[in-house]
């Protein structure tokens, strides 16, 4: 056991409220459908795509949003939402640093 890649408490809490917010299916497809689109999108294409209702669509967006896995902004009548680039790359960095691999 190598004693410097054990992880400090602060990044296990960070990591551990990551994994969290990402241990339901809907929202992964949710971040991946907004992580792959060309730009922001509305909560009602989301809707079209994931097939659950606004207001369940609407609730896993906040969830993300509160990890900062993705933005929202309101536009009119509307919500575009984005994804946080930065929030996505420390997501691998965070499983290699789970792992010892850093």
């Amino acid at each position: 056991m190598n004693p410097h890649n054990v992880l400090s408490k602060a990044d296990a809490d960070e990591y551990a409220t990551w994994f969290r917010c990402l241990a339901d299916g809907t929202r992964i497809r949710i971040l991946n459908l907004v992580a792959n689109a060309d730009g922001p999108v509305t909560v009602g294409e989301i809707v079209g795509v994931i097939g659950k209702s606004q207001s369940t669509v609407s609730r896993h967006l906040q969830l993300l949003a509160e990890d900062r896995f993705v933005f929202t902004r309101p536009d009119g009548v509307r919500t575009l939402v984005t994804v946080n680039e930065a929030c996505m790359s420390a997501l691998p960095e965070a499983a290699a640093a789970i792992m010892g691999r850093r």
